[in-house]
């Protein structure tokens, strides 16, 4: 199954895809853009031009399992992705992911502006990585 994942942000929306055989995500990169509308026709554009069969959403949720306002636009994202494009949307926790796409970008040494251009890139890679690992251990049950 082809799978899209997003990782939004206010400024900056990473995103990331995989194809049919589910065996790798895959950087598809970062959408520069603070106007919600102009976003979402953008997100809209890349699950028809990526093929997208499921739409994966990073859910940031608060370390004790709290939602908190990010959590909620995330909520509405990806319910109004689900309406308004017809494909399956489901929303994902990514508590660490933005910690662990810094350290991946601090061991490549990758730093300044180019860290901005990537970091949430590399957060939806995880965020897919983490929904795929999922899925293959729910097949293995």
């Amino acid at each position: 199954m082809v799978i899209l994942a997003i990782d939004y942000g206010d400024s900056r929306t990473g995103l990331a895809v995989c194809q049919r055989s589910e065996a790798i995500a895959s950087p598809l990169g970062t959408v520069f853009e603070k106007s919600p509308e102009k976003l979402f026709s953008k997100l809209l554009e890349a699950i028809k031009s990526s093929g997208a069969e499921l739409v994966v959403v990073g859910h940031p949720v608060n370390m004790d399992g709290s939602r908190g306002g990010r959590a909620k636009l995330c909520e509405e994202l990806a319910a109004r992705l689900e309406r308004e494009s017809g494909v399956k949307t489901v929303l994902w926790d990514e508590r660490v992911t933005t910690v662990q796409a810094i350290g991946i970008l601090n061991e490549t040494n990758v730093r300044g502006k180019k860290r901005k251009q990537v970091v949430d890139t590399v957060a939806a890679t995880l965020i897919l990585e983490n929904y795929l690992d999922y899925r293959r251990k729910k097949r293995e049950t």
